[in-house]
């Protein structure tokens, strides 16, 4: 085997055409060795080279005889000091931080453990068995891949409305989806889903983590799974078990998948988990980064850097403030959206990113690289606004580039449609949650609006179930949230009680029409428009199976309900009122008239401060069809249609009266939670029904 010196950039295994180059950062071991594998399972290398070069504590080489499909890995030299932070164990073979590729599972047992089971000084004494048979692989790639005319959809975030989707569970149930794609990226670029996405109204799929993640220990001992995919471990690397083909194929497989969504102008949006490892707590596997320079990529306990600082409720965390840690987020980042094409990306635990010393910090360093980087401050960034850790929940306070899962809109929906009184805080969130928003200079588009996602219960399950059912994650449904501002109307799970079902029906399509119609950006959790259940298990993360995945097989209220939910976001679509880049002025008024939106009484009177304060069930929002600031291509603005929206989330009916049009106009009915169909408005008052919705457009005579 010829080595040569090679270079210390670019990081990870680089095939240039002619061999490939070797680079690992790391700034405190001795010395460092690459292994080289035939297939996936070996447990003896066929090379071991000592990296010759560090350059700027970068190791190096180059190998000219090395081609793009190499199994490889890294032994790393150094200090087995716990108490100062260094877990170096050369007899541990560990994954490259910046392998484009990983082949093989993780196989279990206690050699993945830097330190030996039973001894009596715990993780302190380092094991010295093996676990080269245990662990994957790393796999030098090939990056060619032929992209031809891909373009990014890039739509505006006025336009976008995202499906939050798991890979695999969008369409294992899926006839129309050749069997042999099932599960996998090509599985949900098929024509299928793609037709279903864009009849929806999609414009964006978030897909959960694709990035290389590995099962938890207690998981595997109870046969189970990291199904969700929280738990990464390669960051650069697209997750092998969704690639049709096998090992070896999920780079291209990934390519061609966000390839044949952006020709439909679908774009795509990746969960990222760069708070924490799969490596756990101190007493976690030795994967990669623990054994590569754990002092460096993980936040250690200052009182003592045997133990991690946790704020993910994970085990560790990622310590960002490392420039090193930081490079390697942002070269992940980097990646996807220059070799990849992918077109934003969804942070989970985002706060955890920005927290210098113990605080988070809003002008974070994070924020200032990711500002500045021209790749990564065009793509969509999305955050999840709290972690786990002091001060963690930070909604609102997020950079004026960014947008936010909003879960202040999540629980004031659930809670008015479950029949909580009070409607102050429903004027908000259905106008872009300027309380939150707008005072750091944001706009409604900050406001990432759900009332459903992965993470708890399903649409159909938050109308069915007030308890939660996750026995069948093997915790004794410790797990979970315990709050889910649901309820079940009458009976706990399924039933055939025709009172029960209608008001189930009901409350749906109110929750999803309040999704559709407000200002924001819509997310809809992937299912929810065809009535997927999870027979009220509310955190799932761990079921790989017909629990998790979506059914498609559709009988006629599931049809009713799909096209209820296609008609929504096309009047979403077809109305700039809707879909406005700025807050309305004069969101609540006490007096005055002509503002863009008016919040009337059920007498159709204009709300005053003292109605605002009482407990309320019923709202009306007038929005004229001048309140726009959406234009066309050529500067033009975009005209609207007045529309009227009612809301009654309490228990009786109400007379609502509804205001004469000037010009022979005429109100019609568009959207009747409680009696489907468009019918036209005669005399001056609707009938609104008990928790029911209504939306009213002005239709202009001739």
């Amino acid at each position: 085997m010829r080595v040569w010196r090679g270079a210390p950039a670019p990081l990870g295994a680089t095939w240039d055409g002619e061999g490939t180059n070797f680079a690992v950062f790391s700034s405190h071991a001795t010395a460092v060795d690459l292994c080289l594998f035939d297939r996936p399972g070996d447990a003896t290398d066929t090379a071991r080279i000592r990296l010759p070069e560090c350059t700027d504590l970068v190791w190096h080489c180059y190998l000219p005889d090395v081609r793009p499909g190499q199994l490889y890995g890294y032994r790393m030299h150094g200090a087995y000091e716990p108490a100062r932070g260094h877990r170096f164990n050369p007899a541990k073979l560990l994954l490259d931080p910046y392998a484009k590729a990983i082949t093989g599972p993780i196989h279990w047992s206690d050699a993945l453990l830097g330190y030996g089971i039973g001894d009596p000084a715990g993780d302190l004494v380092p094991d010295h068995i093996d676990s080269a048979g245990a662990v994957p692989k790393s796999t030098v790639s090939d990056s060619a891949f032929n992209w031809g005319a891909d373009r990014a959809p890039r739509t505006p975030w006025n336009r976008t409305v995202i499906y939050e989707c798991h890979v695999k569970g969008m369409t294992m149930r899926h006839p129309d989806v050749p069997e042999a794609l099932r599960g996998s990226y090509l599985g949900l670029a098929t024509d299928p889903v793609i037709d279903h996405l864009l009849a929806l109204g999609v414009t964006a799929v978030e897909l959960l983590p694709i990035q290389h993640s590995a099962v938890d220990r207690q998981l595997y001992r109870r046969g189970l799974t990291n199904y969700w995919g929280y738990n990464t471990i390669g960051f650069f690397a697209p997750d092998v078990r969704y690639a049709s083909q096998g090992q070896g194929q999920q780079v291209a497989e990934f390519k061609t998948m966000v390839k044949r969504l952006h020709g439909a102008g679908l774009e795509v949006i990746l969960d990222v988990v760069y708070n924490h490892t799969a490596e756990g707590n101190h007493l976690g596997p030795t994967l990669s980064f623990r054994g590569i320079d754990n002092a460096a990529y993980y936040r250690l306990d200052p009182a003592d850097p045997r133990f991690y600082v946790d704020v993910t409720g994970c085990g560790n965390s990622l310590n960002a403030q490392h420039p090193r840690a930081m490079q390697l987020v942002t070269d992940s980042l980097r990646y996807w959206v220059s070799e990849m094409h992918v077109d934003g990306f969804r942070f989970d635990l985002a706060p955890a990113l920005a927290r210098e010393s113990e605080a988070v910090n809003p002008h974070a360093k994070f924020f200032d690289v990711v500002r500045h980087d021209p790749v990564i401050s065009q793509a969509k960034l999305i955050a999840e606004p709290w972690d786990l850790g002091p001060g963690g929940y930070q909604i609102g306070r997020f950079p004026i580039e960014w947008a936010e899962w909003n879960g202040e809109y999540r629980d004031t929906m659930r809670r008015f449609w479950r029949g909580s009184p009070g409607v102050g805080s429903v004027a908000s969130r259905l106008t872009g949650s300027s309380d939150l928003y707008e005072q750091s200079q944001r706009t409604p588009q900050a406001s990432v609006n759900l009332i459903t996602c992965h993470d708890g219960f399903t649409l159909r399950d938050l109308v069915s179930y007030e308890r939660k059912h996750n026995e069948a994650n093997g915790e004794d449904n410790r797990d979970g949230h315990d709050s889910n501002e649901s309820r079940n109307w009458g009976t706990e799970g399924p039933t055939d009680a025709a009172r029960v079902v209608r008001m189930r029906e009901r409350i749906r399509r109110n929750m999803l029409a309040t999704l559709a119609l407000s200002q924001g950006v819509p997310m809809i959790s992937h299912g929810d428009e065809l009535g997927r259940t999870q027979l009220g298990n509310n955190n799932p993360y761990c079921q790989d199976s017909p629990l998790t995945w979506v059914d498609w097989t559709l009988d006629g209220p599931a049809r009713e309900f799909l096209s209820f939910a296609r008609e929504l976001f096309a009047i979403r679509a077809a109305n700039p009122v809707f879909r406005r880049r700025s807050f309305f002025h004069h969101e609540i008024v006490d007096t005055g008239r002509g503002q863009h939106v008016t919040w009337l009484r059920s007498d159709g009177a204009e709300m005053r401060v003292d109605d605002w304060h009482a407990a309320a069930h019923v709202l009306g929002m007038l929005i004229r069809g001048d309140a726009t600031d959406e234009v066309d291509d050529r500067g033009c603005l975009l005209a609207g249609e007045t529309v009227l929206l009612l809301l009654n989330g309490g228990s009786r009916s109400v007379r609502f009266a509804v205001a004469p049009l000037p010009d022979s106009g005429a109100w019609e009915a568009q959207v009747n939670t409680a009696r489907p169909g468009t019918r036209r408005v005669e005399g001056g008052t609707v009938k609104l029904a008990a928790h029911g919705l209504m939306l009213l457009t002005c239709r202009r005579a001739g």
